[in-house]
């Protein structure tokens, strides 16, 4: 590992564009922003060894996860069960497709290539070698880390469980306990990942091995007009559009169970109350806080945000930044109710006699989620802060 002499580096906040001395850190410490209260950076004990052991746990749950059954249920002589990889299968057969993409992308693809790229990256830079394509690599796990959601997947898959418990009996298979030890493990990797000691790792052996770094030619936006404008537009399209998908997401049945021959279509919204008349009190608020409450207060506060900015209005600037942070943590795990469906809809399969399948508002739920993170991402945060660097 290289040499690394104790200096300062400054460095700007992600958040609030204020300049910095950054000093070296020592394990266990974290710098913080003194302005917005944002990390800069936090150095854990033996962070990298344990990323690399973590990120090893969770490849090898998650193989272990695909071939075994991950749940099954029995009901009035009838049995039916499902793997992992089923899942993705009985969702292609009956045509949802992009609920499809979207389990593949967000459970098996993307943690998979977050994984592998953190351990290409992080065995050969621990022994102070250059791992080829290093920055770009490095670059594309934190733009992919967002879309990871494998820990939400498995709330999904708890509260499926427990929503058709008074219907069924349920099963856990070997599946089950494998994939919840993998999103363990990866959110074990996530919780000790630091952006800026990892871009520090990665200087060092590229200076070690006199790799010439590409400066960053990315202008702050509260540095540039024509990116400020283009951050404020591109919010406000995708905050829009989020708007619009909500429409159909509550309108239309997010599934529809069929018992017996007879189909009993349900919204969001119905599901809720349903839920609820059934006194599943607990589950019946989680799906209300992430499908209704959590949406809809993300679209309001960045549309709140991006108006603020747009206006270029210099109060409450902390207050600002800290709902930001809240929208932009909360916003992915409005794809619970998601899972849920996709779950159900690959256990409960019995043809006539019993079967749910998605509905059309899963799609646009999804939507919504999509767009809302998006809308997040796009957001600038340090246009918030724009007219205080300027006194400066």
């Amino acid at each position: 590992m290289p040499n690394t002499e104790e200096y300062y580096v400054k460095v700007q906040c992600h958040e609030c564009a204020l300049t910095i001395n950054l000093p070296q850190l020592k394990e266990n410490q974290k710098a913080q922003c003194p302005r917005c209260g944002y990390t800069l950076s936090a150095k854990h004990k033996n962070a990298n060894e344990r990323i690399i052991a973590f990120a090893i746990t969770a490849l090898i749950f998650l193989l272990a996860s695909l071939p075994f059954s991950f749940l099954s249920f029995s009901t009035n002589g009838l049995e039916n069960h499902f793997d992992v990889i089923n899942t993705f299968f009985i969702l292609i057969e009956n045509n949802y497709h992009i609920l499809a993409l979207i389990e593949l992308l967000t459970i098996f693809a993307i943690p998979s290539i977050v994984l592998v790229s953190i351990i290409y990256l992080l065995i050969p830079m621990n022994k102070g070698l250059y791992p080829k394509n290093g920055r770009r690599i490095l670059a594309m796990v934190f733009k992919l880390l967002p879309w990871s959601m494998v820990e939400i997947f498995l709330i999904g898959a708890l509260v499926s469980l427990i929503k058709i418990m008074s219907m069924a009996d349920i099963a856990l298979g070997l599946s089950f306990y494998a994939f919840t030890l993998f999103a363990l493990s990866m959110t074990l990797v996530v919780l000790h990942i630091d952006k800026r000691q990892l871009y520090q790792l990665l200087a060092d052996v590229e200076k070690a091995h006199n790799i010439e770094i590409q400066e960053s030619k990315h202008k702050i936006a509260q540095e540039d007009p024509a990116a400020h404008a283009m951050s404020v537009q591109k919010t406000w399209a995708l905050l829009i559009t989020a708007v619009i998908l909500y429409i159909p997401a509550n309108m239309y049945p997010i599934m529809s169970t069929r018992l017996f021959g007879q189909d009993d279509p349900s919204t969001i919204i119905g599901g809720v109350i349903l839920l609820w008349h059934l006194g599943s009190y607990p589950i019946a608020a989680i799906i209300f806080v992430a499908s209704v409450v959590v949406p809809v207060a993300k679209i309001l506060v960045l549309a709140w945000l991006n108006y603020s900015v747009q206006k270029q209005s210099d109060k409450l600037s902390l207050e600002r930044v800290k709902w930001y942070r809240l929208a932009e943590f909360v916003g992915r795990w409005s794809m619970i109710d998601v899972f849920v469906v996709i779950v159900l809809a690959s256990l409960i399969q019995l043809g006539p006699t019993m079967s749910i399948t998605p509905g059309a508002a899963t799609i646009a739920f999804s939507g919504v989620v999509v767009t809302t993170m998006l809308a997040a991402m796009s957001f600038e945060p340090q246009l918030i802060w724009k007219n205080k660097n300027n006194e400066q």
